[in-house]
């Protein structure tokens, strides 16, 4: 029972930003229903198992790694009480269509000598790419990463702004990263940057520089045991806390009296009164929960790249495999040409391997490795991903995968799952499968995405990857921590 005495916020959606809102609202004596539509939480950060082995369904890695433990400090806590770090190094191998092989290490000696090796002067090209990121990280912390750019009082560190690298700071990231290396190893490298946010290197600002910046610089980490530790132990925290989640929770309709929102409605017709209400999900979605639209208003020419995934559990050990690899594909810039352009699967996918086993041998069957397969994917529409597609789709990634010499045999697979853009549209109520909501092309759409304040509706707050400061994991616990401040701002008696 709700104890009325107390203001009351409902979060609509029980993935990583909802949890974490959830629990920094409960230690702020906010009680709190997280209505979550699947049977587990978590949102796109999940776990699928089969026959012993175990995989992560989302992020494969975590960086800001800072971030996580400020809301563990915010809960009474410390990270390390609940879980285990382990950073990646080196952070992964790249290889290449002519047969070319990069290890990326963060150890700065180590990468400067595989850069004198591939082209001596793109060391210094590294260097300057580098320190136009950090730049554009202490402005970004100081500023983007602290309070919604829709805030009518925003705090704005000048000092910070007058670190802003100007030459650099607003272009094309493709054409920056041409500037910085000659090396086409090192550009199709750097160019993968922008779809950690399910964009094109091609159509995105040079701002998401700090991408590779941030992960150089902080680091790639693993949770032992999966990711989805992290999930479980927000679970536990926010129990303690006495929040109340509610798993199979259907939300059909956001009510709402005189422009104010008061509460939710369930698919089963129960309605839960809140003082705020908080959408975990793809902000696009929301008209239709308030009875505006009968479709959703983001059509998918604007949607972030969804993906393509096979979970496959071996047989044996490959101690050739690393923890994390990219297979290129032969032409990058014609690769997303056909994901934004002719909207379909390439032909010639570029191939992300995770193979968390060869850290953690916790999360494998026997003597087998857990693979986690992608290629990205074109958000989609009303066709559906049938049988002979993913078929088809899946040659094409295999037949990267041998020509790049991937040593795991077919006859060797003994746990394999496919997950589709369908997939993770029905999963996560994710139109078209899109992973991030809004793709990162142009200024705009990567800085000014929608807000984590409702402008027309009082009461109503948005927190996850599709709002302000956008996607991945840090990014979803800053907004996280940006709605809640909002919330204590707007809604105090």
């Amino acid at each position: 029972m709700v104890d009325r005495k107390q203001k009351h916020a409902v979060i609509i959606g029980g993935g990583l930003g909802g949890l974490a809102l959830a629990l920094r609202l409960s230690v702020g004596d906010w009680q709190v229903t997280v209505c979550e539509r699947n049977p587990t939480f978590g949102g796109k950060m999940n776990r699928w198992s089969s026959a012993g082995f175990q995989f992560d369904t989302g992020p494969s890695l975590i960086t800001m790694p800072d971030v996580f433990r400020d809301l563990f400090r915010v809960a009474g806590t410390t990270l390390e009480e609940h879980l285990e770090l382990v950073r990646i190094q080196p952070l992964g191998e790249y290889y290449f269509d002519d047969g070319a092989r990069l290890t990326y290490s963060t150890m700065l000696p180590e990468w400067l000598e595989t850069l004198r090796a591939v082209h001596p002067r793109d060391v210094d090209g590294f260097l300057r790419f580098m320190s136009i990121g950090a730049r554009l990280y202490e402005v970004s912390r100081a500023t983007f990463f602290e309070q919604s750019p829709f805030s009518p009082f925003p705090r704005l560190d000048l000092g910070a702004l007058k670190q802003m690298p100007i030459r650099y700071g607003w272009g094309n990231y493709a054409r920056t990263v041409d500037a910085h290396f000659r090396s086409p190893y090192l550009r199709q490298l750097y160019n993968r940057y922008p779809t950690y946010v399910g964009s094109s290197p091609y159509e995105s600002p040079a701002t998401l520089m700090v991408v590779p910046y941030i992960e150089y610089a902080l680091g790639g980490w693993y949770v032992k045991g999966g990711l989805y530790k992290i999930v479980e132990s927000l679970l536990q925290l926010a129990s303690e806390r006495d929040v109340t989640l509610l798993a199979n929770s259907h939300v059909a309709e956001i009510l709402r009296t005189n422009e104010r929102v008061t509460g939710i409605r369930l698919a089963d017709g129960t309605q839960i009164a809140a003082d705020v209400v908080v959408m975990n999900g793809d902000t696009s979605t929301t008209p239709v929960l308030l009875g505006e639209e009968s479709h959703h208003t983001l059509g998918l020419r604007h949607r972030s790249l969804s993906g393509l995934v096979f979970l496959v559990g071996t047989r044996s050990t490959y101690p050739s495999l690393s923890h994390h690899a990219v297979y290129f594909s032969r032409d990058y810039r014609e690769e997303f040409r056909q994901l934004f352009v002719e909207r379909r699967f390439p032909d010639d996918p570029t191939v992300y391997v995770n193979v968390a086993s060869r850290t953690d041998r916790t999360v494998a069957a026997g003597q087998g490795e857990t693979l986690f397969i992608m290629a990205n994917a074109p958000p989609t529409g009303d066709e559906t991903w049938n049988d002979e597609a993913t078929r088809d789709a899946r040659s094409k990634v295999m037949a990267r995968l041998r020509k790049s010499g991937f040593p795991v045999p077919e006859s060797d697979i003994v746990v394999s799952e496919a997950w589709t853009p369908t997939t993770f549209a029905k999963r996560y109520h994710a139109p078209g499968g899109s992973i991030y909501g809004r793709h990162s092309h142009g200024w705009r759409n990567a800085f000014l995405r929608p807000p984590n304040k409702d402008r027309r509706c009082r009461g109503l707050y948005y927190v996850g990857g599709s709002t302000h400061p956008g996607g991945g994991t840090p990014m979803v616990l800053l907004s996280a921590k940006i709605t809640e401040n909002l919330i204590r701002r707007h809604e105090a008696e």
